[in-house]
């Protein structure tokens, strides 16, 4: 008779134990689900924002939005790749003035990878 007393507790708090842990599946589901609904409303507020911005004041003449961000990502990477290439000239310089001069050039053929990239970009 015991024995059927303890198989039958066991059930019920199995019941409790699966019911709690649905209750608690469900409400996760639903966090995750409002978190992803709000996550994918931002970056897509954002992305329209920024494709307003490119187009209204980033692209050529004749230029669309995706060739625009192109354009520029390529820009940037010859200024930064520019960069990389002054810091190494200034790193090996003497005299401050061999720094100054250094800063120039390196500034000159930043201007000039920022200027070649643009031309390319018209190109595409």
């Amino acid at each position: 008779m015991s024995k059927k007393i303890a198989e039958g507790v066991t059930e019920g708090f199995k019941k409790i134990e699966d019911g709690v842990v649905g209750g608690y599946k469900k409400i996760e589901d639903g966090v995750v689900s409002g978190y992803k609904k709000i996550e994918d409303g931002v970056v897509e507020g954002f992305s329209k924002m920024t494709d307003k911005f490119v187009d209204k004041f980033l692209t050529h003449e004749g230029e669309s939005v995706e060739d625009a961000k192109k354009r520029l990502e390529n820009e940037q990477a010859a200024r930064e790749a520019a960069g990389k290439e002054a810091v190494k000239k200034q790193a090996g310089a003497g005299t401050g003035t061999d720094i100054g001069r250094a800063s120039v050039e390196a500034s000159r053929e930043i201007a000039k990878a920022s200027v070649e990239a643009s031309k390319n970009a018209g190109k595409h």
